[in-house]
């Protein structure tokens, strides 16, 4: 058994093809989101992962063992959720509606630019089908968002570079006096989305659609 004890987030600072000779470790969310752990990677090793406490490990990772070898993780294929607008009717805010009651109600959740993603839970499912989203369950590759003050937050870090010590005028405008009311514009929500006859959606939920024959 090899001890593994040091992880190279997105493996920043090696060289790709170092990379790409490392022995691979497919692990789920469950998994990754421990600090210790037992695996085999793809070479027949046995692994004893034992990272510090409160570590989490991201497909892209990379893990250091004792004897100087690389370990590339990637996120196994598990069973999720996937949320998609409506192929017919769905607009993009559709996705933020899901993405806002599914964190109301503290579900971990992958957010991709065209979908969402949560661990299988037919409530849920069911509730955003109300909703008239798509959901279906797959087999992918899932990365929760991290919390925003978690260091890494969902293991994308950006190097932006920032430096907000100098003094440069950036033409922003002067904060307001303290105590002196701040008006914000709110835009009005967008008027929801008709369904049609072909949106294949299960409209059991109380609408009183007037037709004339």
């Amino acid at each position: 058994m090899i001890t593994v004890n040091k992880l190279i987030p997105q493996g920043r600072g090696l060289a790709p093809v170092l990379v790409k000779r490392a022995a691979m470790l497919a692990l789920d969310w469950d998994t990754r989101q421990k600090s210790r752990f037992d695996a085999e990677d793809s070479q027949g090793r046995t692994l004893a992962v034992f990272l510090p406490r409160g570590s989490v490990v991201r497909g892209g990772d990379v893990l250091v063992a004792e004897d100087g070898s690389l370990v590339a993780v990637q996120a196994a294929p598990q069973a999720v959720m996937v949320v998609r607008p409506c192929a017919e009717h769905g607009q993009p805010f559709d996705l933020l509606r899901a993405a806002y009651h599914l964190g109301n109600r503290h579900v971990p959740v992958d957010l991709r630019a065209d979908r969402l993603q949560f661990e299988p839970d037919p409530v849920l499912a069911e509730m955003l089908r109300r909703m008239h989203l798509t959901v279906t369950e797959e087999q992918a590759g899932f990365e929760p968002e991290g919390g925003a003050y978690q260091a890494g937050g969902h293991g994308h870090a950006h190097d932006h570079g920032h430096d907000h010590g100098h003094a440069h005028d950036h033409g922003h405008a002067p904060a307001p006096a303290r105590g002196k009311p701040i008006a914000i514009a709110v835009s009005a929500a967008p008027a929801p989305h008709v369904h049609g006859p072909g949106c294949g959606h299960d409209h059991g939920h109380g609408h009183d659609h007037d037709h004339k024959h």
